[in-house]
């Protein structure tokens, strides 16, 4: 039972090193104090809350927005700019995610929702996938207006994958100069 315990916590431990992983796109671009992959899950994750529809199922969507990076804390935040191909970063996320799941309860569970995110096979992996994108251009924003640097290219990357008319909205909307609006 220690043994079982000793590998929980273990995995438990590892899934929180989440918060020290940096977001690289923000780096890349010269950004300062850059949020962890953490807190763009958190992110996700609040915007999921807010506008989830209420004939999706909330929680399930809650719970794939909370996994949906875990892996990055073995491979990190591989970005389009690294040069490695969709099939490869998979191919790692999913290899890292087995193995910190490995031993922990509801492991099937919790690479299950991990998998829906990927492949999007829900109207909930859709929208936490959707609530992704609209988190990247919301942080583009907020860092464009208090940094300074021109962030337009995660807007427009954001804007070409969001299908969402609603969704859409909240991101070509102009901020107020004090950034919250």
């Amino acid at each position: 039972m220690d043994e079982m315990r000793t590998k929980i916590r273990r995995a438990l431990l590892e899934g929180l090193g989440l918060k020290k992983v940096q977001r690289a796109g923000w780096r890349r671009v010269g950004l300062t104090g850059v949020e962890s992959v953490a807190a763009h899950s958190w992110g996700v994750a609040w915007l999921v809350l807010a506008l989830c529809p209420s004939a999706l199922d909330r929680g399930r969507a809650l719970a794939i927005a909370v996994i949906h990076d875990l892996a990055e804390v073995q491979v990190g935040d591989i970005t389009p700019h690294d040069g490695i191909s969709k099939s490869e970063k998979q191919a790692r996320e999913t290899h890292a995610l087995q193995r910190m799941l490995r031993g922990l309860p509801h492991a099937s569970h919790l690479e299950d929702l991990w998998l829906d995110y990927e492949e999007g096979r829900s109207a909930e992996a859709r929208l936490v996938r959707a609530c992704d994108k609209l988190d990247m251009a919301l942080q583009a924003q907020l860092y464009a207006h208090e940094q300074g640097v021109d962030t337009g290219e995660f807007i427009a990357s954001a804007l070409a994958a969001l299908t969402d008319s609603e969704l859409r909205v909240l991101v070509e909307e102009v901020p107020d100069s004090s950034g919250q609006g």
